[in-house]
């Protein structure tokens, strides 16, 4: 399964979220950190719902660019 990320520029670092698995959030100084701590978490969090007996939310978010003039 793949899950979208959002990585955001914060003051000194960056954040990324899931928008399909609410509180799954990660930091780090640079993305690559910040891509690796997100995938660490994801995995944490996915086996935590697995233990409590909970299905894994199923990816469904999507991302695209829109053009402004």
């Amino acid at each position: 399964m793949k899950y979208l990320i959002i990585i955001e520029k914060a003051n000194k670092n960056y954040s990324a979220y899931i928008p399909d698995v609410p509180g799954c959030i990660a930091t780090g100084k640079t993305i690559e950190e910040t891509k690796k701590n997100i995938k660490e978490a994801l995995d944490m969090h996915l086996e935590g719902l697995a233990e409590d007996g909970l299905t894994s939310p199923r990816p469904k978010a999507k991302a695209d660019y829109v053009a402004v003039s």
